[in-house]
């Protein structure tokens, strides 16, 4: 298990360091300014007229219960990169429409499943509802940790599909085909990594996680069939034990 433990403590660590990275700018976003706006007042143009600055829109789509209005801020095009003040603008306020339970459902799984920025998805993984999580668990824009705290989720299809993410850990992998609530679907899936699937996986770790799936009880017998040849005489070793 050290191999395991090892990549896993890496691979967090980096995660974590990119969370909280992408915190950081979301909050030095909200509570400081972009490219010189002041976030807490309004602003004008030349003419006189008066922008709502970013806080204030911020907390107005938090708060909204116009789903029309939400639905539409959800669909917005986003400015180009290049734009940064106004691309990290829009990229803020998405967070406050993923998180308003008045946003409709189709738009939070569109958010869910289309974009790639951790405040973002961090937002929308503790969405009530569990269609919202399990479109955040396959999202491979996903980064590890948050995929692997979503293969604890309390609801099956949403475990199932964090073990699925390209971006799963191999101790989250791990973890899931050792756990009996895992279906046999995800079983057989998990069982391939290394030989059928992912092949350039580091070939310890995948051979780890196909005995786990040879050891489970909610294995399938064709699955079991199959991890009866494989290459992996560990693996081999664990069918055999189950006769």
């Amino acid at each position: 298990m050290s191999d395991t433990s090892d990549f896993d403590d890496q691979t967090a660590q980096s995660g974590a360091a990119e969370g909280v990275e992408a915190d950081a700018n979301v909050d030095s976003t909200m509570g400081g300014e972009v490219s010189g706006e002041p976030l807490d007042a309004a602003t004008q143009d030349g003419d006189g007229d008066t922008f709502e600055s970013l806080s204030a829109t911020y907390e107005r789509l938090r708060h909204s219960t116009d789903s029309a209005e939400l639905s539409h801020a959800a669909h917005e095009p986003l400015p180009d990169r290049t734009d940064q003040a106004a691309f990290s603008r829009e990229t803020a306020l998405l967070e406050a429409v993923a998180g308003n339970e008045h946003t409709p459902l189709e738009d939070r799984v569109f958010l869910a499943s289309t974009m790639p920025f951790p405040n973002i998805l961090v937002k929308l993984s503790e969405d009530a509802d569990a269609t919202v999580r399990k479109a955040v668990a396959e999202n491979a824009d996903d980064k590890n940790w948050l995929v692997g705290r979503l293969a604890k989720d309390e609801d099956v299809s949403v475990r199932e599909a964090a073990l699925r993410n390209p971006q799963a850990s191999w101790r989250v992998r791990l973890e899931g085909a050792e756990d009996p609530r895992t279906s046999a679907e995800t079983l057989d899936f998990l069982g391939k990594m290394g030989v059928e699937s992912d092949q350039k996986a580091p070939a310890v770790l995948a051979a780890m996680v196909r005995r786990a799936v040879a050891l489970n009880p909610g294995t399938a017998q064709a699955t079991l069939t199959r991890l009866a040849s494989d290459p992996a005489t560990d693996v081999t070793h664990a069918v055999a034990q189950r006769s």
